[in-house]
């Protein structure tokens, strides 16, 4: 009897939330519910430009409050990622909601990220669009790897390993750059740079107004969402 070649696979279409999958998930997570809207840093503020403190308190009410507050935060900004020094904390922590390249949702924070260096035979540099929610407005072409691993913790200490393809592999390492100090438009030549921030200061004013509006409609499904539970 001859070996049957590998079937095609199907790929796993559960969410994943903190590097694990889950078979049924909310479309707005906890986190957003209970969550308070911040206010997000922009390019040239200092606590963007330098490298972030490292988590060393677990298990806290304030790390929970802080990750549930970015959460709403991303949300309101129509953000699929964001750094904790993007609300002006200065510590080593992102969240996430982002889909890979086959379509496949994933969810959730990350404390003290590192990301592996692949072997090139493991990794492709890729051309994608990129835009930052602390460069309002811009999007341009970055090139980075396809593929990208990040080794951390969770909020209560424990490791976790998120594994991303696609776009959620440029997610991954656009919000490990922040943590280090670096945004997307450092990698861009210096006449580029200059033209996303001359569109960023066009369009920013629009875009705060636009999460404003959207902060309001979060806060009013959060409220509607805790009056549900009290029913």
């Amino acid at each position: 009897m001859a070996i049957p070649d590998d079937p095609p696979t199907t790929p796993d279409h559960r969410v994943w939330v903190q590097g694990q999958p889950v078979s049924d998930y909310p479309r707005l997570p906890p986190e957003a519910t209970r969550g308070t809207v911040r206010r997000i840093t922009v390019v040239g503020e200092d606590v963007l430009h330098r490298r972030c403190q490292p988590v060393t308190e677990f298990g806290t009410d304030e790390l929970a409050t802080l990750i549930d507050d970015m959460f709403a935060t991303m949300y309101a900004a129509e953000g699929v990622g964001l750094a904790a020094n993007q609300v002006g904390v200065d510590l080593q922590l992102f969240v996430y909601d982002c889909a890979d390249e086959q379509g496949v949702r994933h969810v959730g924070h990350i404390a003290n990220p590192a990301l592996d260096d692949l072997p090139a035979p493991d990794r492709t540099l890729e051309d994608g669009s990129e835009g930052c929610l602390s460069v309002p407005g811009p999007y341009r072409t970055v090139s980075r790897p396809d593929r990208a691993v990040v080794r951390g913790v969770d909020q209560h200490g424990a490791p976790m390993v998120l594994e991303g393809t696609g776009y959620f592999a440029r997610c991954l390492q656009h919000e490990t750059d922040h943590l280090f100090g670096r945004l997307y438009i450092d990698r861009l030549a210096a006449k580029e740079r200059r033209s996303a921030l001359r569109e960023m200061a066009e369009q920013q004013e629009q875009i705060f107004t636009r999460r404003a509006r959207r902060a309001d409609n979060l806060r009013r499904a959060a409220d509607a969402h805790a009056a549900d539970a009290e029913d």
